[in-house]
Formats: structure tokens, C-alpha cells, sequence
């Protein structure tokens, strides 16, 4: 996740026991953290720093009243592209914590075609285990691989009870050709009294062989049969009801487990078969009833939910058209926000000390426009800043995935060179700003477009063996580029 720490800071969640390292990031580093890829919005960072603090902080307070305390849920108010959605993603990475996007106003109110509420809880719960299980597959891949390279070796040169034919010959790189039969490996040709050696010798000298060439990957396009076992489909068997949406999984699952399954022999390549075997090897030592009670866990007490676009569900009440079911969906959360339990197919999780971070635009709408018992559980509001020319020149050089360094790098793998002078990213980031106030203001994701269109005929003509000069990015390079089309109004529009 971050590749160089500041002193006293603690590594991230992939890199450190789970839960140890959360106590050493106080809030001003985790702030500091969220700075090395955001630019600003230092109110924004200040309030989910503390919310993640909070967090632990509430695990150290004694049982009784640990349950009491609740998550300080916050709604962030901004226009698109200031940072709303990277702030929750980053604090999310940094906290190695479930973490799930989802849109409002997706959502519609029980008893109409859509998504109900539910489906963002039972989302998370399956972010929190294909995570918890990535980690245990992680930890026992080793052994895993071990595993697969013996398997490997009973596919190369099976017993002699398997079968008594040879084998095809394996070539070695150096153009030895050996033969693996029942018996072991036979030189074709040479073979002095010397060479005659016990069955299980020659058997296990050819077996070290073929690992060396395995190894090497010499033998990645010779080809092995395996047994491959696969569950019957029945996706097409199962056809929500509206407003029963999820409520099929359980059946779903009963069926699969019920119907027998099938096994079936493929003739595959060693690197094919590798893939296949790995993941069996991975399925039988990972503990799935362990990683499923790690992922509720997680889920319930380190769960972040993003609620974008909530200022759609907010708005004065209305009885006809797209709005009638607004204030319906707003009801529909409140459970969820406040505290319930949801059913999942892996079993209840309760959502009381989940975080809910909620965001919009609030063009139209107001907070205050939200049921008054929502309002109550998003009791933290920040604003964030409206990004202009000096913030866009920060972001195109400050973050370490600053779009800059991603445009060098993607150059260089042509074997070409860009540079970008101190004026020319003035100019770019002055582009986009003026672009911003005329049409639709999609704060810093205006970048992208505006850099997208000045190296388009760069990128087109790499890789050029001609060229071997480095393109340097100058305010005269992006004026000649860009000029034209960004004070063309109908151009503009279209292009930028």
C-alpha cells in the first residue's frame, strides 16, 4: 500500500498481525498517510481520521461499555471530483478493512424493482471474505505449491501400478533425452554395469530430474490428463422476484451442494494443470469455516460503507413519478444505519458498528432535506473544497500516483521519454480549471481528459525507433495542443 512509512508509523494491514498495528497510526498519521495520494481537503481528512481512530480507541474500553459506543458516521458534501470517494477508499486500505462503494440512489424502496438496502450489508460481508480468504491463501501458498509440484511429478512419472507403458521422452535443455517408465529412466543408449542401480534409486533420480526441469520451466508445454471435479450450473433455475432480491441464495447453494458432482478427465498443458491444481490445494487447506467467521467479524466491526450520490434520495416529498420512493429508501437505510441484523448466506451480521460514510453534491438538495433520523445517524458533516487552478497543479505532481508519473511511466515502457517543465503543468492545470468553470465543473477528473488529448499523437506514433529524444511538455508544447480546442465552445464540449 505505501511503500515508505514515516517513523513510528505502523505498516499497512497486509504487511503487520491483524489489529496490531491499528494503536500506532493516531489520527495527524494517518492524515499525513492519506496526503501522500490526496491533495487538500484537510477538514475531509481530519474527521475520517478520527473516525477510524475511534475505532480503536472503542476496543479498549471495557465490555460493558464498548457495545454502547457507535461509529461516528460522517456525510461528505462536495461536487464530483474533489476527493470524496479517494478519501473513503484510501482510509479503507489504510485500515486493511471490508470496504464497498455503493449509489444511493441504485436503491429503491421495498415492494419496487430494484435493489433493496439489504444488498449492500451481504456485498460487504463478501468484500470482507473473499479478503480474509486471499490472506489465508496467502500464508499457506507455499505449501501449497509443494503440493502441486509432487502432484505434478505423480502426472510425470506415475507408479507402475498406474500403468506400464513408458512415457513420451522428456528433452532436457542441454538435449539429453530421458525415458520415464515403471521402471525409472533408462539412458537410450551407453548404459554401463555402472548405471544399473536399484528400481527405487533410478525411480528417484528421475523423479529429481523432471523437478529440476519443472522447476526450470522447461516442461511448462508438455501435457498431462487430470481428473477435474466441477458442481452442476443452475444459474438459469433461479429467477429473482422482485423484491425478493437475495433472498434465493440459501436454496441456491442447497441445490449445488445436493446435485452430485461431476468429474471429469482433460488433457491440459503442465502450466494449465499447475492453475488447476493450485487452487484445489489452496480450497483444501483453507479453513473456509474459519475465514468465514474471521470475514463477519471484520465485516461487523471494521466495515466501511460508501453511500455516494445521497443527496438523490434527499429532496422535498412527492407523490407520482421517479420521486415516490425516495423518502421510502431513506426509511429502508435508517435500520441499516442505526443498527440491525441482515441475513446473509453465511448468517446474520449486525450493522451497528459498521461505518457509514455518505456523499453527494447537494446542488439541489440539503442535508436538512433527509428524514430527520437519518440526519441523526450522519452526525459529522464536512464540506469539501471546490478544486481550482493551484490544487490541480499539486495533483499533477504531489500524490505518488500523480497522473504525471503515470504518463511518464506508460511512455517509458516504449522506450521513450516525456517531461513535463514546472510551466507546462501551469498551463494544463490552468486548461483544465477554465474548462471546469465554463461547462460542467467534474473537478480533478478533467485532468485525465485534458492529458489524455494533449499526448494523444504521442501515444499513437510509440513505439518510434526514430525517436530518441526526450518529448519535453513545455507551456508553448501544451498551448499549440490544446488552445484551439479549449476556446472552441462546441469543440470542447466534445473533446475535453
Amino acid at each position: 500500500m505505501v511503500p515508505k512509512e514515516p517513523e513510528n508509523v505502523g505498516a499497512p494491514a497486509e504487511e503487520d498481525e491483524e489489529g496490531l498495528w491499528l494503536d500506532r497510526l493516531t489520527p495527524k498519521q494517518i492524515v499525513a498517510e492519506l496526503d501522500k495520494y490526496i491533495v487538500g481537503q484537510a477538514d475531509a481528512k481530519k474527521a475520517v481520521a478520527i473516525s477510524l481512530r475511534n475505532r480503536w480507541r472503542r476496543q479498549q474500553v471495557e465490555d460493558e461499555l464498548r457495545d454502547e459506543i457507535l461509529p461516528n458516521n460522517l456525510i461528505l458534501i462536495g461536487p464530483t471530483g474533489v476527493g470524496k470517494t479517494e478519501i473513503a477508499r484510501r482510509l479503507a486500505r489504510l485500515a486493511g478493512a471490508p470496504f464497498i462503494k455503493v449509489e444511493a440512489s441504485k436503491f429503491t424502496e421495498v415492494g419496487y424493482v430494484g435493489r433493496d438496502v439489504e444488498s449492500m450489508v451481504r456485498d460487504l460481508v463478501e468484500t470482507a471474505v473473499s479478503m480474509v480468504r486471499a490472506e489465508r491463501e496467502d500464508d499457506v501458498q507455499d505449501e501449497a505449491q509443494s503440493r502441486v509440484e509432487e502432484r505434478l511429478l505423480d502426472l510425470l512419472l506415475p507408479d507402475s501400478a498406474e500403468g506400464d507403458g513408458e512415457l513420451p521422452p522428456v528433452v532436457t535443455p542441454t538435449g539429453g533425452v530421458f525415458v520415464a517408465g515403471p521402471g525409472g529412466v533408462e539412458p537410450r543408449a551407453g548404459a554401463g554395469p555402472d548405471d544399473v542401480v536399484s528400481l527405487a534409486e533410478r525411480r528417484s533420480r528421475t523423479r529429481e530430474k523432471l523437478r529440476k526441469l519443472l522447476k526450470d520451466g522447461h516442461l511448462e508445454d508438455r501435457t498431462v490428463e487430470i481428473e477435474i471435479q466441477h458442481a452442476p450450473s443452475i444459474d438459469g433455475m433461479m429467477v429473482p422476484v422482485g423484491g425478493m432480491e437475495g433472498m434465493d441464495f440459501n436454496f441456491t447453494e442447497m441445490l449445488q451442494d445436493m446435485l452430485p458432482k461431476r468429474t471429469k478427465r482433460r488433457e491440459v498443458s503442465i502450466a494449465e494443470a499447475r492453475r488447476i491444481l493450485l487452487q484445489e490445494e489452496l480450497d483444501r487447506l483453507v479453513d473456509m469455516d474459519e475465514v468465514v467467521n474471521e470475514a463477519l467479524d471484520r465485516a461487523e466491526e471494521m466495515g466501511i460503507i460508501f453511500l455516494d450520490e445521497i443527496d438523490k434520495v434527499a429532496g422535498a416529498k412527492s407523490q407520482v413519478g421517479p420521486d415516490v420512493s425516495r423518502e421510502g429508501v431513506q426509511r429502508d437505510l435508517l435500520p441499516i444505519v442505526e443498527g440491525s441484523n441482515v441475513q446473509t448466506k453465511y448468517g446474520f451480521v449486525r450493522t451497528d458498528h459498521m461505518l457509514f460514510i455518505a456523499a453527494g453534491a447537494f446542488h439541489v438538495a440539503k442535508p436538512s432535506d433527509l428524514i430527520p433520523e437519518l440526519q441523526g445517524r450522519f452526525p459529522i458533516r464536512v464540506e469539501l473544497e471546490s478544486l481550482g487552478a493551484e490544487e490541480f497543479v499539486r495533483i499533477l505532481q504531489e500524490p505518488r500516483n500523480a497522473l504525471v508519473r503515470q504518463y511518464q511511466a506508460l511512455v517509458e515502457t516504449e522506450g521513450a521519454t516525456v517531461r513535463f517543465t514546472e510551466d507546462g503543468i501551469r498551463e494544463i492545470a490552468r486548461i483544465a480549471a477554465d474548462l471546469n468553470d465554463r461547462m460542467e465543473n467534474i473537478g480533478a477528473r478533467r485532468l485525465q481528459t485534458v492529458l489524455t488529448t494533449l499526448l494523444e499523437e504521442l501515444l499513437y506514433e510509440l513505439p518510434d525507433p526514430g525517436r530518441t529524444e526526450p518529448v519535453v511538455v513545455t507551456r508553448e508544447f501544451v498551448a499549440g495542443r490544446l488552445s484551439e480546442i479549449s476556446q472552441d465552445e462546441d469543440l470542447s464540449r466534445y473533446i475535453l
